[in-house]
């Protein structure tokens, strides 16, 4: 269930972003084009919204299987040694994205104290810069997923037709 509702918001949070900063970028140059002037923070805006839609997109992309990966090697070999490889690319995936997360967090925390705030929204830079450990948390988070599938099944999601993890790795 918690699983479930996770996804609908990471989807519902990627759509929202991406539907506001296009929305934000097509008012703001009709109005530059009709009237002569726009919005003066509508750049930064579009900025900052597709930041956090990349943040949650990667998540997304590990949940899904389109995440970037390169998996020559992996399909160049069988076995033990495939699923060693395997292993160790989502254990690093854990550990990288868990320590973006928490240095992400640590950071968040340092503006905070700074109350330094973004030149044309006027917003206070920690809550932008919340995508960081936000995101990379959540990516984590689906790495583990990941990692405990495969564990548990053999099988990884992947998606396109070089990835086929999804067979069964025999010892």
């Amino acid at each position: 269930m918690f699983n479930r509702v996770l996804d609908r918001l990471e989807e519902w949070l990627i759509l929202t972003f991406m539907a506001t900063a296009t929305l934000v970028t097509f008012v703001s140059v009709a109005m530059r084009y009709m009237f002569g002037t726009g919005f003066t923070w509508s750049t930064e805006l579009t900025i900052y919204l597709f930041i956090w839609m990349a943040k949650f997109g990667a998540a997304y992309g590990v949940r899904t299987g389109i995440h970037v990966g390169v998996d020559y090697v992996v399909n160049q070999v069988e076995g033990g040694a495939k699923k060693f490889l395997v292993i160790s690319g989502l254990v690093l995936g854990v550990v990288f994205t868990g320590v973006i997360a928490f240095f992400g967090a640590r950071w968040v925390i340092f503006m905070y104290g700074t109350g330094q705030i973004a030149p044309d929204l006027e917003w206070p830079m920690w809550i932008i810069y919340l995508a960081i450990p936000f995101g990379s948390g959540l990516m984590c988070y689906r790495f583990v997923q990941s990692l405990l599938r495969f564990l548990r099944t053999g099988q990884t999601v992947s998606a396109g037709p070089a990835a086929d993890l999804r067979e069964e790795i025999k010892p």
